[in-house]
């Protein structure tokens, strides 16, 4: 188990749809293991195998008193409600904008052991959970501010000295 390095904001692992986890063993559980462990650190929210270089659809979350991982997620249901959330990410550190998101969502997919598992949530975790299965298809949060938006955030990216650097 290990804390990770990250991968920012220029890296085309990013932007690759992930491929669903086909096999559990030993690989798998060292994978979550180290995104739980990575998650952990102070500031952070949720954690997607692309953001430590790993293409595979698995994410961690660690919002409030919720902890846990997600195997192969599929986003099943977002509420109609949407409100605009300041989000960040840890790919484009730094980097604070209001993006429109659902207030409630419910995510399916495994746990270690190939067993459903369904997690749901509101407001932060809602937007977590949504921001993290956006990272398995290739999707940043930038990719969903308003066009004025996101202008102004590739332009502050570009300042940035971890901008294109891995």
């Amino acid at each position: 188990m290990a804390l990770r390095e990250l991968r920012y904001f220029g890296d085309p692992v990013l932007k690759t749809v992930s491929d669903p986890v086909t096999r559990f063993g030993k690989s798998t559980e060292s994978l979550v293991a180290d995104l739980m462990d990575t998650v952990a650190a102070p500031g952070r929210a949720g954690l997607a195998a692309p953001q430590i270089g790993v293409n595979l659809r698995v994410f961690s979350y660690d919002v409030e008193t919720l902890k846990g991982y997600v195997i192969n997620p599929e986003i099943v249901e977002l509420s109609e409600e949407t409100h605009e959330i300041n989000e960040g990410c840890l790919s484009v550190p730094e980097l604070w904008f209001p993006t429109v998101r659902a207030k409630h969502a419910v995510v399916k997919g495994v746990d270690l052991r190939n067993e459903p598992i369904v997690v749901e949530g509101d407001d932060v975790l809602a937007q977590c959970l949504q921001h993290e299965t956006d990272h398995l298809d290739g999707v940043l949060y930038l990719d969903r501010l308003t066009q004025e938006r996101k202008k102004k955030a590739l332009r502050e990216a570009r300042g940035k000295d971890w901008f294109w650097s891995r």
